[in-house]
């Protein structure tokens, strides 16, 4: 029992001593937190260069922009293939997403159709990212003499619009039906580029297009101002799909879009800003 109680004290006395030393040393060593970096900064998470091939669904009137875009963004992020981007009317790309059509990024004309594939949850965080409006395109030289929407009703003018479920075809009823304008057109067509198509190869007088589609037609086709054309601004909202295979470049390519780049390239095209 005597060296049991010996042995005891012996611990108590060293321990003891360790403590004192501790405390005259005057420091401590506390656990490093797992979110601060040695100098006391928070640290932060840095995303790892895009890579792999990328699926672009985008409205048909975004094709030069979203082309030069492409190809820009490839330029930045040489690891990245943006295959062929699907151009169509938004209504069309909104329903074959909402049907299983593999796609990364998502780009509508409208708000309407963006709001489809919303509702489906199959949007992840969605911006506008640009806006546009209409014009009349005729014939160069306008030799039908087009002055305003109120022509487009004359007696055996050949009218071509967009269909009314695409965003064209909604800002073209919008705008002929706050004027008052009663129009049937010869051909309802799916997305802007048909319609385009039709005044180019002289199979319609006049068709309401986008004024980015106009000046890229150049002297292809003459366009006409619509006055008060801004009470059917189409607004373009871009999304990264929840289904998508790469999102990581998807995210990238909608942050460059967004981007001051991405930007000038579409309002030197002529679209409106954000």
């Amino acid at each position: 029992m005597a060296g049991t109680r010996l042995r005891l004290s012996a611990l108590v006395a060293g321990l003891l001593t360790v403590l004192a030393l501790t405390a005259c040393s005057g420091t401590t060593s506390p656990a490093p937190s797992p979110s601060a970096t040695p100098t006391g900064r928070t640290s932060i998470t840095v995303r790892p260069a895009p890579h792999g091939e990328l699926t672009v669904f985008a409205a048909a009137s975004l094709s030069k922009a979203f082309d030069e875009i492409a190809a820009r963004f490839e330029h930045e992020n040489p690891r990245v293939h943006v295959r062929p981007i699907t151009y169509d009317g938004s209504s069309t790309l909104a329903t074959q997403i909402l049907e299983g059509a593999p796609a990364d990024v998502f780009a509508s004309a409208d708000l309407k159709n963006m709001d489809k594939i919303i509702q489906a949850r199959l949007a992840g965080a969605t911006e506008v990212f640009t806006t546009n409006v209409l014009q009349i395109a005729v014939a160069p030289g306008n030799p039908r003499k087009v002055k305003d929407l109120a022509s487009l009703a004359a007696p055996g003018l050949k009218v071509v619009l967009c269909a009314p479920a695409v965003p064209c075809g909604s800002a073209a009823k919008t705008l002929l039906g706050d004027a008052g304008v009663a129009v049937t057109p010869v051909s309802e067509e799916q997305n802007v580029t048909a319609v385009l198509a039709k005044v180019k190869a002289g199979e319609a007088d006049a068709g309401l297009v986008y004024t980015t589609d106009v000046k890229a037609a150049g002297s292809a086709v003459t366009g006409i101002e619509i006055p008060d054309a801004d009470r059917a601004v189409n607004q373009y909202p871009i999304t990264v799909l929840t289904t998508a295979k790469n999102p990581d470049a998807a995210a990238a390519f909608q942050e460059f879009v967004l981007s001051e780049k991405g930007q000038k390239i579409l309002t030197d095209l002529g679209f409106g800003g954000r």
